[in-house]
């Protein structure tokens, strides 16, 4: 199904994108955090493959970063150009930013339409979408001793754009109306979400009625 909407070459050219975008954060952080140059190169690794490699071995399959080397030197790179020009990527962090935005679009559109590939149901597939984008997050703030960033009140939404993202997938595979320019279409409008988040400051919303007395956790 991935091969009628992308060709291989647009479909790799694309993952590595996303995956080095993903990886530029990871090794951000970790520059934060004061690691050393391997814990920036296992950060800026986990962060872009993390979630592909979870959807990989659910469906049962070899993850795409044990067959093409370039999905693995792919963060590498990301991780060596932080190492030495960590402050200026942070001056451009609002750029990062964006393209951070569009790997979470691509991917949660990429990871459902895989799964639902590989014999899952059509929510089963939105599901692993979903992981396929904000996994490798998951697992960076994980490593380095953070709640995961989509789990906090106090951050921008980040797992909702991707959410409808996959949504619009399998709406598109229950209908029969998946090409590429539906599945383009997901992309985008995760993409925006994510963008309009950031931009304006979009939260999910806490418990209901909850207390402002009560203490927060930080």
């Amino acid at each position: 199904m991935l091969q009628e909407l992308f060709t291989p070459s647009v479909q790799h050219s694309l993952d590595l994108a996303g995956i080095f975008v993903f990886a530029i954060s990871g090794a951000l952080l970790a520059v934060r955090k004061n690691f050393d140059v391997f814990g920036i190169a296992v950060l800026a690794e986990v962060t872009a493959l993390g979630g592909g490699l979870f959807r990989d071995l659910v469906i049962g399959i070899v993850p795409a970063a044990f067959t093409d080397l370039g999905y693995f030197l792919m963060p590498l790179v990301a991780a060596a150009l932080i190492f030495f020009l960590h402050p200026q990527v942070e001056r451009i962090q609002s750029g990062v930013n964006v393209f951070d935005a569009a790997g979470l679009g691509l991917f949660c559109v990429t990871g459902t339409t895989k799964a639902y590939e590989y014999g899952l149901s059509l929510t089963s597939s939105a599901v692993l979408g979903l992981a396929t984008a904000v996994g490798g997050g998951v697992l960076r703030d994980v490593l380095a001793n953070e709640v995961p960033s989509l789990l906090r009140w106090d951050r921008d939404l980040y797992a909702v754009p991707a959410i409808v993202g996959a949504t619009m997938v399998v709406l598109c595979i229950r209908f029969d109306v998946l090409n590429a320019f539906t599945s383009g279409t997901a992309v985008i409008t995760a993409f925006l979400l994510r963008l309009a988040a950031m931009r304006f400051n979009w939260r999910a919303p806490r418990a209901w009625n909850r207390r402002s007395s009560a203490a927060e956790e930080t």
